[in-house]
């Protein structure tokens, strides 16, 4: 029987690049899917067209907490829902999963999954301020998980912390590989030669590691200046955020190579020879299973969701979060020991290849919401 699967993301490019191979399978399935996001380009549109997909905008404001503004996405995904008369909604990320978990109220025959790609700066509740925001978030999440059919989390490590936050009783919970990697898309990649590369990839954002890795980066390289360090990503609005100045000044001072954002990344991680993302917490880092895939050893942290991408010693190691003079030490060895860099890279491509395969992880995704061939 044919559904109609209505998809719910905050960026329109989360959507092509996040789930676009999961709206492609229920298309190919049969079923009618309605892709939702912020304001869109045309040529946002025109890629999830491609999928087989409708776009529909409605109002989110990803950072922040602007009640007049989060009572308008409301109001409007409750309306949307109401018109659209959905069988199946998936959200993810915070905001459409707690808006859109309240606003599916509107329509009881709908099945609501949350997928729930990483806890946050808002749930972490660092400081007098984030512990007041956390408590808010915290009431959001469990009012919007109440009638959810299923809660679906990429790693054990924030299935376990809802669980124990009281947000959702844990036989309404699954888990899945992340959001996976067309292991074709990409494709291993030899080596290159010439002088290290380390690289990491990630919007400019305190939790992801960036003065971490810029302090690393600068002790390393008064011992080797051969050493590089490239950093790709764009600005973020979030209160965590790392100025961009900040990182303009690494870069004034030699420390690393910083390239913004780019809309394909296979051409630094074919450039680099080892992939860091010293990250805080995870869902699961969509950036390291695309270096797996490509044959990089990675250096990530024994953090949420990071842990699971690295088999300590074999595609590579991890240091714990927040801890920059682990992190030195951990490129210095890969520094130390060249020769150990094809071994390690193999083994990620195999890890790819074996458990977050995006055909396999999409499978299961639907799987858990009933969505077969129509």
């Amino acid at each position: 029987m044919t559904q109609h699967v209505v998809v719910v993301g905050a960026f329109p490019s989360s959507l092509i690049n996040f789930r676009g191979e999961l709206i492609r399978l229920m298309v190919a399935r049969g079923h009618r899917v309605t892709a939702m996001a912020g304001e869109a380009t045309a040529e946002d549109v025109a890629r999830i067209e491609a999928l087989g997909a409708r776009f529909v905008p409605f109002p989110v404001q990803r950072a922040g907490m602007d009640p007049r503004a989060d009572l308008h996405t409301l109001r409007t995904l409750r309306e949307l829902f109401r018109t659209l008369q959905p069988d199946v909604i998936l959200a993810y990320t915070m905001k459409p999963v707690v808006w859109g978990g309240l606003a599916a109220r509107a329509v009881p025959k709908a099945r609501f999954y949350a997928l729930i790609t990483g806890l946050g700066f808002a749930l972490e509740g660092r400081g007098l301020r984030g512990s007041a925001l956390a408590l808010v978030m915290r009431t959001l999440l469990r009012a919007a998980l109440a009638r959810a059919t299923g809660v679906i989390f990429q790693n054990e490590d924030d299935r376990n912390a809802i669980v124990a936050m009281g947000l959702v009783a844990r036989d309404r919970t699954h888990r899945v590989n992340g959001s996976g990697v067309d292991c074709s898309m990409y494709g291993e990649q030899p080596l290159p030669g010439g002088a290290p590369v380390f690289l990491l990839i990630a919007r400019l954002l305190r939790a992801k590691g960036l003065r971490e890795f810029a302090l690393a980066a600068r002790r390393i390289r008064a011992e080797r200046p051969d050493a590089r360090f490239v950093v790709l990503g764009g600005a973020d609005p979030s209160p965590d955020r790392v100025p961009l100045e900040r990182v303009q000044a690494w870069e004034r001072e030699g420390i690393i190579e910083f390239e913004g954002p780019v809309t394909d990344v296979r051409p630094a991680l074919a450039g680099c020879h080892v992939y860091v993302l010293p990250s805080y917490r995870e869902g699961m880092p969509r950036t390291v299973l695309e270096a797996m895939a490509t044959g990089r050893p990675i250096l990530t942290t024994d953090a949420p969701g990071c842990r699971d991408t690295v088999v300590e010693g074999e595609n590579g190691f991890l240091v714990p979060p927040q801890d920059a003079n682990a992190l030195t030490e951990r490129i210095r060895w890969f520094l130390e020991h060249e020769e150990e860099w094809p071994r390690m890279a193999a083994a990620s491509r195999r890890l790819a290849l074996e458990r977050y395969e995006v055909g396999s992880v999409n499978r299961a995704m639907c799987d858990i919401m009933g969505i077969g061939a129509a």
